[in-house]
């Protein structure tokens, strides 16, 4: 490696040799069917479990949520559709702010990225727990830490194994779990509507549990829980570099995704509302869907299969999320912005070290929660997550604002068709998002020690990694071939 080379305003890059980059490599292999199946099983577990929290504050204020959080993604997948066919990088939104905002811009994006994808898994294989544990149980209080904590230990050991062994296999058991979950909740809906079990008046008797000061005050407070419904959606630029032909492909997956998700998730707070209003509150649930599939198929066999195979919609975004911080972790690493061992791939082509590396904090997360309370782990996990996934929201919405005015030569082979005022929406939103998950009171100390993560990452990044970039990486090098032409050209 050659010593340090430029200097470029705040940061300072190292010059490396090939074999750097043949050590970090990763292998096309993914048509636009697969990319799609792996964004809707990214976020497909938010119809199993998560988005029911938000019915404390009443269904009214949760649907109302729900529709605006639509809104917010429906604005940001076609901005970010525009801007992956750009920039397609396996940095993703890191690479975006990068480009927009400069190393520290970018870094910042990508840490929050990484809080978000390495607490998704973790919010999620506490859901695996609780649907396991009321197969195993007659009384799934019987179930102790521990028994629970084994079903975490096993779930991230099978699942970050079939990730390292290579990414066509990941994204083939992607479509398959994807496709199991999928036919569970349609069967759930078929079910709920034609046995009588659905009951429109059950949803009027869903009041708020938390009373807030106006009807408003409520739909603020449900939005952390309506996002949980997409959340995740957009990792999918994260496989840009293992994409046959990310340009054509990546918007395609992401439009075609993201109605998908709209679609179950009216779905499902609807249906599953109806359904799972009785002595029991559904807000306290650990298992919302198997709860549901219990009342509409009754406690026999069927409805055992059933719950076994809806744990398919948990593992399809338990499994596609550990891909995705696989991915950013190896981007922010191949650039110089974190430890560069931690971007190796190996034989297989795959990070094999930054999938361990996030499985092992994954896990430090869930077990710090307090034991025997899985729903309440699952909440305070989940608003952590949303904490850091709308603020990169914020961030690439106000990227490809900037992108758009300031680079209007860039190549976009794909352009979004509401332009900069749908992105103004997103960002707004998005940042509506972000006050909102202050409000929970219970997960205000997680957010807390989120926000002291990314200020110790700034802090990182200031006195160390800013002097030791690399230039070679495909997020860095895209940058300064602009700052050239722009010296040239000015």
């Amino acid at each position: 490696m050659a010593a340090a080379s430029q200097k470029p305003g705040l940061v300072q890059y190292e010059n490396v040799d090939s074999q750097y980059l043949d050590n970090r490599r990763l292998k096309p292999s993914a048509g636009w069917v697969l990319l799609a199946a792996m964004g809707i099983g990214a976020v497909i577990s938010g119809d199993f479990y998560g988005w029911h929290f938000g019915l404390k504050y009443g269904f009214q204020s949760l649907a109302i949520a729900t529709v605006a959080m639509a809104i917010m993604y429906f604005t940001m997948v076609f901005t970010i559709a525009e801007l992956s066919a750009s920039l397609p990088h396996a940095g993703g939104f890191f690479s975006f702010t990068r480009n927009a905002f400069g190393p520290l811009g970018g870094f910042i994006c990508g840490l929050t990225d990484t809080i978000e994808y390495v607490l998704t898994p973790a919010v999620v294989v506490v859901a695996i727990g609780g649907y396991l544990n009321l197969l195993i149980y007659d009384d799934p209080q019987q179930a102790t830490f521990l028994s629970t904590a084994a079903i975490w230990v096993g779930a991230y050991l099978v699942f970050v194994t079939i990730n390292i062994r290579g990414a066509s296999l990941s994204l083939r058991m992607g479509l398959l779990v994807t496709a199991v979950a999928a036919i569970v909740l349609v069967i759930f809906y078929v079910g709920a509507l034609t046995s009588g079990s659905f009951d429109v008046t059950a949803i009027t008797r869903l009041k708020p549990a938390e009373p807030t000061t106006s009807p408003l005050a409520g739909v603020f407070a449900a939005l952390p829980f309506a996002i949980w419904f997409y959340l995740a959606i957009e990792q999918l630029p994260l496989a840009a570099e293992e994409s046959k032909d990310a340009v054509r492909d990546m918007p395609r997956a992401l439009i075609v995704a993201m109605v998908v998700l709209f679609l179950l998730s009216i779905l499902t707070l609807v249906i599953c509302s109806g359904v799972g209003a009785g002595d029991d509150p559904l807000v306290d649930s650990a298992a919302p869907l198997a709860d549901g599939l219990r009342v509409v198929f009754g406690g026999g066999w069927l409805s055992k299969v059933l719950v076994a195979l809806a744990v398919t919609g948990l593992i399809a975004s338990f499994h596609a999320t550990i891909y995705a911080y696989g991915r950013v972790l190896f981007a922010l690493s191949r650039a110089g912005y974190i430890p560069r061992w931690i971007s190796l791939t190996g034989k297989k082509n795959t990070p094999y070290l930054a999938l361990l590396l996030g499985a092992g904090i994954g896990l430090v997360c869930a077990a710090l929660m307090r034991p025997g309370a899985e729903s309440k782990v699952g909440a305070v996990l989940l608003n952590m997550a949303v904490f850091g996934a709308v603020i990169s929201y914020a961030m690439v919405m106000a990227s490809f604002i900037k992108l758009r005015i300031s680079r209007p030569e860039l190549d976009r082979p794909y352009r979004s068709p509401l332009g900069i005022p749908g992105a103004v929406v997103g960002l707004l939103l998005s940042l509506v998002a972000l006050v909102s998950t202050f409000l929970d009171k219970d997960a205000q100390a997680g957010v807390t020690g989120v926000a002291i993560f990314l200020l110790a990452g700034i802090i990182y990044f200031l006195a160390y990694s800013r002097h030791h970039l690399v230039a070679q990486a495909p997020e860095e090098e895209v940058a300064l071939l602009t700052r050239e032409q722009d010296k040239l050209s000015g």
